[in-house]
């Protein structure tokens, strides 16, 4: 049977930023490791829920409370639904992978984390994913362990089964690394902790938009993703967590909605995954996630992990034909992300210039400084894909650097 061809012009129509001009070139957006572009049905439900059934939910019982509050657990189900999780209940709002991270180290960390013991993480980890269990561990006592990786950007599977030992309370992985697009041996990695009896979570930012996530066959105790990088709204996001877990780990904060009963005495908490959503959410952000779940789901995940790893191939080909350029990352397992650096220009020069050309990169330290340090580099210049992306403009990015080689010569 033949496959049908991906339909790119389609795609790239549903993204109403794509069609602008920047310094008079047309926009080339290879920065969707930072932030994806929104689709016309994201941005339409947005405008949709302010000017139909803008109110607040679970609280009122009026018909606009009633509606919002229809759409939003409609979008709780759609994402349990997308990652596989068992019950909907898994599936705590937040508002991106940090505050995901922050939730389980504070929550988890109050309930099971004490002087002596040790965090596991690696040495590619994003910054948040390294800062909130130092500030657990400079709390109580604890010890941050590190797994060390390869010149090629992989993690030393060997060194992190010497690492895993009675004291290890958590081992929290990046599931694809921000810089270097490794995608590590998530699953390995946890069934090696889980025969310790050590809980895992997985920084799953770089992995939602680009592979198929099922949580139950990775087994996973938290799974934490931003919406931001999956085609939704800013200020969104999701950690999916075992019952087991949130059921025994005391809540993230106080206030309406994760409360049953309160007197000046005591206070009884709500059921999940209320418990842990104190206050007014990011109601139209949340229901915008669902619809880019839905957007997600209508393009073909799969599909679209095979066009980005096309795109990834001749990026990286094209790239590497350049005299002077040296790819960051060569691990076996990639996703979409290329950080460079170019002999004799600062990243942050190569991102100004490449700027002029409609072309948007990241440059810098991509919040994982001790990642670079581990490359003895400040900074790279970093070209990240996603759907919406074509072969043309990774041809206009290689001409981009050349003239950027050309301004410093």
């Amino acid at each position: 049977m033949k496959t049908q061809p991906f339909p790119i012009e389609q795609i790239r129509q549903d993204f109403p930023i794509l069609r602008q001009s920047v310094h008079g070139r047309p926009l080339v957006y290879l920065d969707s490791a930072a932030t994806s572009q929104k689709p016309r049905a994201v941005i339409d439900t947005l405008v949709r829920y302010y000017e139909e059934e803008n109110a607040n939910i679970h609280r009122g019982i009026h018909t606009l409370s009633e509606l919002a509050t229809a759409d939003y657990e409609a979008a709780r189900r759609k994402i349990a639904a997308f990652i596989h999780a068992p019950d909907p209940r898994n599936v705590i709002f937040v508002k991106g992978t940090t505050e995901a991270i922050n939730l389980v180290a504070t929550s988890y960390g109050r309930a099971f984390v004490g002087d002596g013991d040790e965090i596991l993480i690696s040495a590619m980890e994003h910054h948040s994913n390294i800062v909130p269990w130092q500030l657990l561990c400079e709390q109580v006592g604890a010890k941050l362990r590190v797994i060390p990786i390869t010149d090629d950007g992989e993690l030393v599977i060997e060194e992190y089964q010497r690492l895993l030992n009675p004291r290890t309370k958590m081992v929290a992985l990046v599931h694809v690394s921000n810089v270097l697009g490794t995608v590590n041996p998530v699953k390995q990695m946890i069934e090696m902790a889980h025969a310790e009896g050590i809980p895992v979570l997985l920084d799953g930012a770089q992995a939602v938009p680009h592979v198929r996530v099922d949580v139950q066959d990775l087994d996973c105790d938290f799974y934490a993703f931003s919406g931001h990088k999956l085609f939704g709204p800013t200020g969104t996001g999701i950690l999916f967590g075992k019952e087991k877990w949130l059921d025994s780990m005391p809540p993230y904060q106080g206030g309406g909605d994760m409360i049953s009963t309160v007197t000046f005495e005591k206070t009884t908490y709500n059921a999940l995954p209320y418990k842990f959503e104190a206050g007014t959410p990011n109601i139209a952000g949340n229901i915008g996630l669902g619809a880019a779940i839905d957007y997600v789901e209508g393009v073909g995940l799969e599909a679209a992990g095979a066009y980005e790893h096309d795109l990834l191939v001749c990026a990286t080909e094209a790239l590497q034909a350049i005299p002077g350029l040296r790819i960051i990352g060569n691990a076996k397992e990639k996703t979409g992300v290329i950080s460079f650096v170019l002999d004799g220009i600062h990243a942050h020069d190569v991102g100004t210039i490449l700027d002029t050309h409609g072309v948007a990169i990241r440059a810098g330290h991509h919040c994982a400084m001790p990642l670079m340090a581990r490359y003895g580099l400040a900074a790279t210049a970093r070209a990240s894909f996603a759907f919406y992306n074509t072969r043309d403009e990774i041809a206009v990015l290689v001409k981009a650097i050349d003239e950027a080689k050309e301004v410093f010569s």
